[in-house]
């Protein structure tokens, strides 16, 4: 391979590694929300403010 070709592997796998790292860090937030809404009951919502 010559050298541009070499930085569009490079490029395209930065870019596939910030993908799943994106994706990762989304799951884990949405995790965290499910489980604060479990632990904390459906009828959260349902008090007086």
């Amino acid at each position: 391979m010559n050298e541009p070709e070499d930085e569009a592997e490079r490029r395209r796998r930065q870019r596939m590694r910030s993908l799943a790292i994106g994706l990762a860090l989304a799951a884990l937030a949405i995790l965290f929300y499910v489980a604060t809404i479990v632990r904390l009951g459906g009828n959260v919502m349902n008090r007086p403010l």
